[in-house]
This record gives C-alpha cells, structure tokens and sequence, in this order.
C-alpha cells in the first residue's frame, strides 16, 4: 500500500508524527517528510492510523 500526502493542505500538526514515527517526521520547518511512501505488513496499520487521526485529511492510503 501506499502513503499519499496531499502536501498544499498539510498543516503540520504532527498527529500523523505521533501515531508513526517510524514512518513519517516533521522536519525543522514543520513541513511533514515521509520517510516510506510505500507500507506492507503492521506498517499498514500504522499508516492508516496516521491518515486517521490528521485533522485536515492531508494523508491518504491507497
């Protein structure tokens, strides 16, 4: 599966940071890196609960 980040409306809140740091990180100016783009296994639902809990729905998994 893979991480899609809508970047224009990412507001850098640092949610999706919270509930996978393993997968994503804001940088030094607050813009969200995606450190994998593409999961598998118990990636998968780390991901997912990334995408879930983004206030501005800028994270999909497709």
């Amino acid at each position: 599966m893979k991480i899609i980040l809508d970047r224009p409306r990412c507001e850098g809140h640092g949610l999706c940071e919270e509930a996978a740091p393993q997968l994503m990180h804001l940088d030094d100016d607050g813009e969200l890196v995606l450190d994998v783009e593409e999961v598998e296994g118990p990636d998968v639902e780390l991901a997912k609960a990334a995408a879930r809990v983004c206030p501005v729905a800028a994270l999909r998994i497709a």
